[in-house]
């Protein structure tokens, strides 16, 4: 599968990693050069410094020849604009947008995207660890 990831960060850095070692071809797209220091050690996917919001530099680093786009940035906006770009304007079927808001994330969910809330799974995860019985 074709993957453009969107953001060099923590997250994005270590979902590229993860997806190459299964074998699939992953273009990683930040506006920070310095940003790629973050991927894994030997990674031989694509590198492209630009605006995932910019239509000319998506398609200058491929977005036409992408089965799947995650929007991985820290701005729920930018990454609401782009997934949105690339479902609509490029047509790629699986698009994946990380959301910290949580409302934001059933209102983005609402207009067609896959969505995910770090915050709400974030919290989901303490109450449970916190009523879970310990040492189970």
């Amino acid at each position: 599968m074709n993957v453009m990831i969107m953001g060099c960060g923590r997250v994005g850095a270590r979902v590229a990693g993860i997806l190459e070692e299964l074998g699939h071809s992953v273009t990683v797209l930040d506006m920070n050069q310095a940003a790629f220091s973050r991927l894994p050690e030997g990674f031989r996917g694509k590198r492209a410094v630009g605006n995932g919001m910019d239509g000319p530099v998506l398609e200058r680093t491929g977005i036409r020849d992408m089965d799947a786009f995650f929007a991985l940035t820290q701005g729920d906006n930018r990454n609401y604009f782009a997934s949105m770009m690339a479902k609509e304007v490029y047509g790629i079927r699986r698009v994946l947008c990380r959301v910290y808001d949580p409302g934001r994330e059933q209102i983005f969910h609402e207009l067609g995207l896959e969505t995910f809330s770090p915050t709400s799974v974030g919290a989901q995860l303490m109450v449970d660890m916190l009523l879970r019985e310990k040492g189970r």
